[in-house]
């Protein structure tokens, strides 16, 4: 599959607890990766990435809904007509859990055949996805370092079900970063993989170059979040006067 083109070297700086994970969408076997020996869902492929060598994942491998937004079976009535979150309580009708698969993001059938997980630090490949799983302080400057250099705010999408596709597809599609948080999505919550209040997020190549060079650049904590309040204030106004002083020069 090639040699990595960023270097991602900057992430060690950060001693996550939970490895980031890249992943690969493919239409071909990759090779010199083993395939995963076990059928599981993909929210359980990304724990399972942390702690294993890379691995990649057929059409066999998956055992949930992932299956259908990766165009490995087809829509199904039973599913799609939304009597399964109707039936477990989740929303009022049927109708309310219907309507999410208008906008759950899903790849067109035979464009992906193949699913490729490795840690960031043994990558055989670029990556399509780098998804980071981390306390807030730590998410607090990935997600900072994602809007450093160009102000764009960060908004989230998400469902109560399927929410593996906002992690997992939505980002690879949009080219959008998202985020949520661990306890909130029921696969993770109910498989115990993460501790609650982890944030969860995935960054599509498009931003990962910007993310990388983000990081390098900026500083990671910030005086506000290190100062005592009475020297805050005095950084503060410091910071005020500078920039009226500034003004008034120009």
């Amino acid at each position: 599959m090639g040699a990595t083109r960023n270097d991602y070297s900057v992430f060690k700086k950060f001693d996550f607890t939970y490895k980031p994970v890249g992943i690969k969408f493919l239409l071909n076997k990759p090779a010199q990766i083993k395939q995963l020996d076990k059928s599981i869902p993909i929210c359980q492929m990304l724990r399972e990435a942390q702690v294993s060598r890379p691995f990649y994942a057929a059409a066999d491998n998956f055992s949930c809904v992932d299956r259908l937004l990766l165009g490995f079976i087809e829509p199904e009535p039973t599913m799609e007509g939304g009597q399964i979150g109707y039936k477990e309580k989740i929303y009022q009708e049927a109708r309310a859990n219907s309507r999410i698969y208008q906008y759950v993001p899903r790849l067109i059938k035979g464009t992906v055949r193949y699913l490729a997980f490795s840690t960031i630090d043994e990558l055989p490949f670029e990556p399509d996805l780098l998804v980071f799983t981390a306390a807030p302080p730590r998410a607090e400057i990935i997600l900072r370092a994602l809007s450093y250099s160009t102000g764009k705010p960060l908004t989230t999408k998400w469902t109560p079900v399927l929410s593996c596709a906002w992690i997992f597809f939505y980002p690879y599609v949009s080219g959008e970063a998202n985020y949520t948080m661990t306890g909130l999505g029921y696969g993770l919550r109910i498989k115990k993989l993460f501790p609650e209040g982890m944030a969860l997020i995935s960054v599509p190549y498009d931003l990962i170059p910007m993310l990388i060079a983000n990081l390098n650049d900026m500083e990671w904590v910030l005086p506000i979040t290190v100062l005592s309040e009475e020297e805050r204030k005095n950084y503060s106004a410091k910071v005020m006067e500078e920039i009226k002083q500034e003004y008034s020069n120009g």
